[in-house]
């Protein structure tokens, strides 16, 4: 299974946003890693800079690699309606996000491996792909030997989420996939645009 292995400090300092949950160091340190750090500043930054920092950090905050994305972006471009938004909206069909979102583990990385582990069903058959795309009405549970593990316990202890298109029973541990979401009910900080203007040069 392909992910990011890479120091995720860094690349949390380097957008100045904990795109990979909470992060010490980059409240000890909310600059730019780096020999310089702080003191380095540049005049100008490109508008490809620009472009090639936010899909970046799209892949990072979501946990995909560069194939992986663009070819999600390909399936984007050809569904009708908005590029960006559509990106975004299978970005949040994926089984690892909604894993998440539903507070079963405290990070998607965490996510991705309980559903890797097959800790997780979807419509009572165990999926062990992280990127399986949800459909509007399928049911994900956690199975019913995997419920007493310590990090999804803690996780749901300490999470408390409620986004209008996952319907979730913290005691049953089960969650519906009402529908995929409107944008403006995504909270993630990401200017989506950018990406698209990168990808139609």
């Amino acid at each position: 299974m392909a992910r990011y292995t890479g120091p995720k400090s860094k690349i949390a300092r380097k957008f100045r946003e904990p795109i990979f949950g909470p992060d010490k160091a980059l409240e000890r340190k909310n600059y730019p890693p780096g020999q310089h750090g702080l003191a380095k500043k540049r005049s100008k930054v490109s508008e490809y800079a620009t472009q090639l920092t936010e899909k970046q950090k799209m892949k990072y905050i979501y946990g995909l690699l560069e194939r992986q994305f663009k070819n999600l972006f390909v399936k984007a471009s050809h569904m009708p309606g908005i590029t960006g938004d559509n990106l975004l909206k299978l970005l949040e069909s994926r089984l690892d996000n909604v894993v998440y979102r539903m507070g079963l583990a405290p990070t998607r990385a965490a996510a991705r491996q309980l559903v890797s582990h097959r800790h997780i069903t979807v419509n009572a058959k165990r999926v062990n792909i992280s990127s399986y795309t949800l459909r509007p009405g399928d049911v994900i549970a956690v199975r019913e030997k995997s419920k007493s593990l310590d990090v999804i316990i803690n996780s749901l202890a300490t999470h408390s989420p409620n986004y209008p298109w996952i319907s979730f029973d913290k005691q049953g541990m089960t969650g519906t996939f009402i529908n995929r979401p409107e944008r403006v009910q995504i909270p993630e900080n990401i200017k989506e645009q950018l990406v698209v203007e990168l990808y139609s040069k």
